[in-house]
């Protein structure tokens, strides 16, 4: 079927959208083309099961939920402790981040290789633990073993999630470029396959149990690889605190769209376990460790009912440029001695008119571009930031082409709980508010602190 241009505008009347969908299809048309996974499929952990779930699995995966919370909020709380101690002056690697990653780099493989499910990749772990036994030919890890053996292979997987529990905590954070989705997938299918195979000895072991009365003859009826998915999505749920995104996610890794509803239910239990022993996730915890200037907007503290004037930085605090008077040589020296972000730009000292805003990392280029060898401009050229009609332009550097004119202000009377939405609303790190002759900033830094 052949759709126009008018109708696809119908149907994604967005541009963004559209030009979305397009990206989508010509990248999904490439990646099938050129076969990157080596298995003719589209994503990575692509499984195909050959039964799907029974009504009386809704408890263990609930539980897989329970796990996954547990294990969020213990990894952040540890996660945390480890970040404090690294940044506290008692640690005795700080400073030296290649000398702690070369530590805990053979840390880790000291204590992985022995077991054979932490000695592979993780990407290749988690393939393994999300796949039916009747579809690996293959078995280097050992995974499908039956009989009395197959107790070694829970009690295997079991340690193997507790120490990859402890790796993960004292990894993330290091100065080097890791994440934690992987790493919380990789756990989240060792404690999943667990639970999965101790269902499956169950049912095996007592196929005429009341609960397995679903259960068909000759059929496999549990099918511990989508324990495993259901885990994976529980330990991303308690690190990180996402729902619909994490389902959506765990459903384009594995198109495993028959256990969508439940992954949605280890998720939403694993969240709130979560919730309930660290309320935020690893990045918001992370955040706000840094001390970066972030504005919840699900942040239920009450804001006092002030006027924003009384909450603002005073001119005579401030750090400004006014619009004459300043050199190259002179501007270098400001941003030498000042770390600030950006700076206002006022008329004089005396008026203290707003004229804009222009961040450090525009005027430092500005500044390199006019000293280079293309322009070669001396320190001692005079700097402007505002019209000036008689001035040379070869022998003068002006620069308010480099200066946000049109900051965002208030009025010093604005409430407090509108200063508070416009940050959040708008992602803002300063705002200006016009008081009369004088002028005040408000930095997001400061709205954090405040609110």
């Amino acid at each position: 079927m052949l759709f126009s241009l008018e109708q696809l505008s119908y149907y994604f009347p967005d541009k963004t959208m559209w030009q979305s969908f397009v990206c989508a299809m010509i990248a999904a048309f490439i990646l099938q083309v050129f076969n990157p996974f080596r298995t003719g499929k589209l994503v990575l952990y692509q499984v195909t099961y050959h039964s799907g779930w029974h009504a009386f699995e809704i408890v263990p995966f609930a539980f897989i939920g329970i796990l996954g919370g547990l294990y969020g909020g213990l990894f952040i709380k540890l996660n945390m402790k480890l970040a404090k101690w690294r940044s506290s002056p008692s640690y005795p690697l700080r400073g030296r981040p290649i000398l702690e990653v070369a530590l805990i780099t053979a840390l880790t493989a000291v204590v992985s290789f022995p077991i054979t499910f932490l000695r592979a990749q993780s990407s290749e772990l988690v393939s393994y633990l999300l796949a039916e036994c009747r579809d690996i030919a293959y078995d280097p890890l050992g995974l499908c073993k039956s009989g009395v053996a197959n107790t070694g292979v829970i009690f295997l997987l079991l340690v193997s999630a507790i120490i990859g529990f402890f790796l993960a905590s004292a990894t993330f954070g290091l100065q080097i470029p890791a994440g934690i989705l992987l790493p919380s997938m990789a756990v989240g299918a060792l404690y999943g396959r667990v639970v999965g195979l101790v269902v499956e000895v169950w049912q095996r072991e007592h196929p005429n149990f009341f609960v397995f009365g679903s259960c068909e003859p000759d059929i496999p009826c549990v099918t511990p690889g989508t324990y495993a998915i259901i885990g994976a999505a529980s330990a991303l749920a308690g690190a990180t605190r996402m729902t619909v995104s994490i389902v959506v996610i765990m459903f384009e890794l594995t198109g495993a769209l028959t256990y969508v509803l439940p992954i949605m239910i280890a998720v939403m239990i694993g969240k709130w376990v979560g919730d309930a022993i660290s309320a935020r996730g690893i990045y918001e915890a992370w955040i706000h460790h840094n001390e970066y200037p972030f504005l919840d907007n699900r942040d239920e503290r009450p804001i006092p009912d002030v006027p924003v004037s009384q909450l603002m930085t005073r001119l005579d605090d401030l750090v400004v440029i006014t619009a004459t008077g300043h050199t190259i040589d002179s501007l270098n020296t400001l941003l030498r001695a000042n770390l600030f972000r950006g700076f206002p730009v006022i008329t004089s000292a005396s008026e203290a008119l707003l004229l804009g805003y222009i961040s450090r990392t525009e005027l430092s280029y500005a500044l390199a571009s006019a000293t280079s060898a293309a322009r070669a401009l001396p320190g001692a050229t005079p700097c402007y930031f505002s019209h000036q009609p008689l001035v040379d332009t070869s022998t003068t550097l002006d620069l308010r082409p480099w200066m946000d004119q049109t900051p965002i202000t208030l009025n010093s009377r604005s409430g407090f709980q509108l200063t508070v939405n416009m940050f959040q609303r708008l992602g803002l790190r300063t705002s200006s508010l016009l008081i009369g002759g004088c002028w005040r900033v408000c930095s997001r830094r400061r709205m954090f602190g405040m609110c």
